[in-house]
């Protein structure tokens, strides 16, 4: 039972017994990259969270884990089931939602945009040195006047001769100060659709500033692009990528991780509020013997196993090839929701401690503030939804 001293935490809060239902290469990421996030992210993430700094040394070790790529099968990368995926980002994510973030982004959504739109040229151009992380990548959609209304991004890229001319601005782009490779998608002046570009760094015309001041997942940078003139060749056009409906076809791959994501920071919160519980003495016993005490931590924990049966099903939808983005979007909204509640919760079952980044909730409390924006906000999704269960769209 050696190998599984890090999981009675996680055993723990399986009251459903939900791991019963996970196979034996499902389980062993899971209990890999677990044991990562507890003998080497935890001791650590702290003081990089607080420094808003890279966390180089966990992110080197990204690789030697085998879970970078995700689902891509072939060319180095991790060829996960879409089950093990989710854990494997659940459990990054109970680490440190940065760290998690960075592999969303450079596996998630521009590994997978390449693998999903690329030729196959591409894909062997690009995606081995990105398993490895040889090369980062980052994908870059949102714009500073168009967040959640995507598809009226400004971007433009014009045909010239054997190259495409790109001129634009983009905001809120993770990775992109140390990217390598910059998928960027813009608006083809000549058939007025939205393709996507692979702009290799350094390039003329490319500059990418920090966004500063950020009090969420600040560990992983967000930066400004700005796109002026930039000469992109024709080769580096994702053939497959005609149309803003390609574009979403990757957005709606990533949404359902979202939910595993936001598991992980409550999974996190609840943790950190039992064993603070637990082990707090105050008027002569511990904090966990109080009736209040007990009911919260049991409204919480009764929250997250909800958490995790949506996750199992999404999990389950995915691997059969079933999930609808319209599903992964409902699970996205109430787990990043739940999160919230639980984690916010937790801060303050902790009490003035609650604040200190040593018991690591303050962190998550934090960090879940971003991924219930990202990816689609709670509106977004309850109108997405919406829409799909009445017939009528109420943001068109």
């Amino acid at each position: 039972m050696a190998e599984y001293e890090h999981l009675g935490e996680a055993l723990g809060t399986d009251f459903f017994s939900v791991r019963e239902q996970f196979t034996p290469e499902q389980w062993a990421r899971f209990a890999e990259v677990r044991s990562f996030v507890d003998d080497e992210v935890l001791p650590d993430i702290g003081a990089y969270w607080e420094r808003a700094e890279l966390p180089w040394p966990l992110i080197r070790r990204l690789p030697e884990l085998k879970i970078v790529g995700e689902t891509i099968e072939g060319y180095g990368c991790a060829g996960m089931s879409p089950m093990a995926c989710g854990l494997v980002h659940m459990e990054l994510h109970r680490g440190d939602g940065s760290l998690g973030t960075f592999l969303g982004v450079h596996a998630g959504l521009a590994m997978q945009s390449i693998a999903m739109c690329g030729s196959e040229e591409q894909k062997q151009r690009w995606l081995p040195s990105m398993s490895t992380m040889e090369r980062i990548g980052a994908f870059a959609l949102t714009e500073p006047e168009h967040g959640s209304d995507s598809i009226a991004l400004e971007t433009t890229a014009r045909r010239d001769g054997d190259h495409w001319i790109v001129d634009g601005t983009k905001r809120w782009i993770g990775n992109a100060t140390i990217a390598d490779l910059v998928v960027v998608w813009a608006r083809d002046t000549g058939s007025g659709e939205v393709i996507g570009l692979v702009v290799e760094t350094p390039a003329e015309g490319y500059s990418a500033t920090v966004i500063a001041g950020k009090v969420s997942l600040r560990s992983v940078w967000q930066a400004d692009i700005t796109l002026d003139g930039v000469r992109v060749p024709d080769a580096n056009r994702l053939v497959e990528a005609r149309t803003f409906k390609d574009t979403a076809r990757v957005l709606a791959n990533t949404r359902g991780i979202c939910a595993w994501m936001a598991l992980g920071h409550a999974t996190a919160g609840y943790d950190a509020a039992l064993r603070y519980a637990l082990a707090r003495q105050q008027f002569g016993k511990p904090l966990a013997s109080f009736q209040i005490v007990q009911q919260r931590l049991v409204h919480m924990l009764a929250d997250l196993t909800g958490m995790q049966l949506y996750c199992m099903q999404l999990g389950r939808l995915a691997d059969a090839g079933r999930l609808s983005p319209t599903v992964a979007g409902l699970a996205k909204m109430n787990n990043t929701r739940t999160a919230r509640k639980i984690l916010s919760e937790a801060r303050d079952l902790l009490g003035g401690n609650g604040i200190l980044l040593e018991h690591h909730v303050v962190r998550h409390w934090a960090d879940i503030e971003a991924i219930h924006t990202f990816e689609g906000t709670e509106t977004m999704q309850t109108l997405i939804v919406g829409r799909d269960i009445t017939g009528i769209s109420a943001f068109t």
